[in-house]
């Protein structure tokens, strides 16, 4: 089963997202044509052309439209830089609900519907999309189409196993009876009755296997949560014009899981929720009025820096100058008078007051006692 290292942004239940291909050379103006036919006829609530900001021909264009009645969904496109194979067209659409894939399709509304349309095609493998494409004589050629098919993610892609050689009636597109959410999404490959051996030697590295006269939904990269080869595995379709009702329910279900969003439509959705215009007048009085609630916000914010620099201001003033009222009054004393030596060491003080309390005792234990004194006069006269 398909894997990759770099993992996108998976699709909210709200997004309805495809990758294709314009093989001719004015998808712009096809664009331009098909939005203001949807416009004039009311398909579209309105819709825009985004100027390039370096004055080239746009690369953007937005639409809104309501769905179900009341639920809104807002679309952009976005145009790649053409090359000589067409030019790739990425297509985000989100609505106010889940998406539901009985709704129109997106595709279907930016460009004009018709036969051999030069936009519908798919991105990575450059087949038509709403078609049967036949699978290459080449062997090579085989592998490295079906593993283009996986490498993209943008569209489903399903293989189709003929058991014998159909009709015109079993070449019906089954993109016709699939919900109109899912037609410009699917690509149908179809397998000759001796291409079954070389279709499973080159599918052996992406887990599913197709059966005899069956059909096979195939993962793509990465594959989706909760995908299992045998789930999407049809064993019998009945290739004879009538409605393959298994084969659609395994599509209808694959839609449904967790899907990685398809390359490049990460930017594409974050520029529809982050840079869209297409505003009608109650968004456009919102968002002004969130204006001025920023601004009041960052202006109060101002307000209070400055009151607080402010006061810090005046608090720094007020101390320098007591600061400085202070050094005015030291300057104004008296000059202490000059020391004859160097001032004693607080020991030196110390054994100056013990010497001295030794002396003090020393003279009190040299003096007489006064009846002492007062004897030895009497012993000298009896004498």
């Amino acid at each position: 089963m398909p894997s990759s290292s770099r993992t996108r942004p998976m699709t909210p239940p709200t997004v309805w997202s495809a990758r294709g291909r314009h093989r001719g050379p004015a998808a712009r103006d096809d664009l331009l044509t098909a939005l203001t036919r949807r416009d004039v006829s009311g398909d579209l609530d309105d819709f825009r052309e985004r100027p390039d900001p370096d004055g080239s021909d746009a690369t953007a264009f937005e639409a809104r439209w309501r769905v179900a009645g009341q639920v809104t969904v807002r679309a952009r496109l976005d145009l790649e830089e053409s090359r000589g194979d067409g030019t790739v067209w990425t297509l985000v659409a989100e609505a106010e609900a889940p998406w539901d894939p009985r709704w129109p399709s997106p595709a279907a509304l930016f460009w004009p519907e018709e036969d051999d349309a030069p936009w519908a095609h798919d991105a990575a493998t450059g087949l038509p999309l709403g078609t049967v494409n036949l699978l290459p004589t080449d062997d090579k050629a085989v592998r490295r189409l079906l593993r283009d098919a996986v490498r993209d993610g943008g569209s489903i892609h399903v293989l189709v196993h003929e058991a014998m050689t159909t009709d015109e009636r079993g070449r019906t597109p089954l993109a016709g009876m699939l919900p109109p959410g899912l037609r410009h999404r699917v690509v149908e490959h179809r397998a000759v009755p001796s291409q079954l051996r070389v279709v499973n030697y080159a599918l052996r590295d992406l887990g599913p296997e197709l059966p005899r006269g069956g059909a096979v939904v195939l993962p793509g990269t990465p594959a989706p949560s909760g995908y299992d080869p045998d789930d999407f595995t049809v064993r019998t379709v009945f290739l004879d014009g009538t409605e393959p009702a298994e084969l659609i329910h395994a599509v209808t279900r694959y839609a449904a899981l967790p899907h990685a969003l398809p390359p490049g439509a990460d930017a594409t959705l974050t520029a529809l929720r982050e840079d869209w215009t297409l505003l009608t007048l109650e968004e456009q009085l919102e968002r002004e009025r969130e204006l001025v609630r920023m601004y009041a916000e960052a202006l109060d914010a101002m307000t209070r820096s400055r009151d607080l620099y402010r006061e810090a201001a005046e608090e720094a003033h007020a101390a320098l100058a007591a600061f400085r009222e202070s050094a005015d009054a030291v300057a104004a004393l008296p000059p202490a008078p000059p020391a004859d030596g160097p001032a004693p060491s607080p020991l030196q003080q110390l054994t100056r007051t013990f010497e001295r309390l030794k002396a003090s005792a020393r003279v009190r234990k040299q003096a007489p006692a006064p009846g002492e004194t007062a004897e030895r006069p009497r012993e000298n006269a009896d004498r």
